[in-house]
């Protein structure tokens, strides 16, 4: 359902925040405001200013064309964009997850080369990981399409090092669950996400039953056992950070400091 008055407003703090050089307006003198005026905009879109206007003010709901073009003229990055395409009640026209490092994730695995963690796109296929995540070895490679999805991971059975109490094992599987979810709604072009979801709903009636349920995640903060096979059992908390340009999420590995966890940790993602 649109939200017009919602839309309306985005719309012009969007245009209100974008400098004119930064989308090739210049020539104008003086202002007294930093953004675009509603003339300008209304010029790069290709519409009248009248029409910008009335949406601006909520008294107009715009084609999905006249939504793109704007978001062109404003040169919207992808989390603008499709949040002004549901305000609008419209599915994004570039339907498909993006599946790259952007810039932020590049920094943030370089920043964090000691620490485990790995990069998972908005279908939680794994994109991108630290070497200290990729030391911990946390799951045995199969020859499955979907080896490198944590949600087919965890919902087919495969092989893996990780466990976890019921409660987080509940509340993970909620969480996998609810991102995909979503990441169908944002993306309903991708079809590489709706052959994964087909395969997820053949892995057994929980997923099947999460996915049609309505309950969504509250936890984004876990507690994981890794046994490795040399340093035994190894108690980790896990943060899921969003990385919002991308539509990313980093999954951070840790160990409280000072304990033995701490130190088998260290040994093991330094070893070699």
């Amino acid at each position: 359902m649109a939200d017009l008055d919602g839309l309306g407003a985005a719309l012009r703090e969007q245009r209100e925040r974008t400098a004119p050089e930064d989308v090739g307006v210049r020539g104008f003198g003086r202002r007294r405001t930093r953004g675009l005026r509603r003339e300008e905009l209304a010029e790069l879109a290709g519409m009248s200013a009248d029409h910008l206007k009335r949406v601006e003010q909520g008294r107009r709901h715009p084609s999905p064309a006249v939504l793109n073009a704007l978001a062109r003229a404003l040169r919207a990055d992808q989390a603008v964009y499709e949040h002004l395409c549901a305000l609008a009640g419209y599915s994004p026209a570039a339907g498909w997850v993006p599946r790259e490092l952007v810039p932020a994730a590049r920094r943030l695995l370089d920043r964090l080369a000691d620490t485990a963690v790995c990069v998972c796109d908005a279908t939680w296929s794994v994109v991108g990981g630290t070497p200290a995540w990729r030391a911990l070895r946390c799951g045995d490679p199969t020859d499955d399409r979907w080896d490198e999805n944590v949600a087919w991971r965890v919902f087919g059975a495969a092989p893996s090092r990780v466990a976890r109490a019921e409660a987080d094992e509940l509340a993970f599987r909620r969480l996998l669950v609810a991102e995909l979810r979503a990441a169908a709604r944002r993306y309903p072009a991708d079809r590489e996400l709706s052959e994964l979801v087909t395969a997820l709903r053949g892995t057994g009636e929980q997923f099947e039953s999460m996915w049609t349920g309505t309950a969504e995640a509250a936890r984004r903060d876990l507690r994981f056992v890794l046994h490795d096979p040399v340093a035994g059992p190894i108690a980790l908390d896990c943060d899921v950070v969003d990385i919002r340009d991308g539509d990313l999420r980093a999954l951070v590995f840790t160990a409280a400091p000072g304990t033995p966890d701490h130190t088998r940790l260290t040994e093991l993602t330094t070893a070699g």
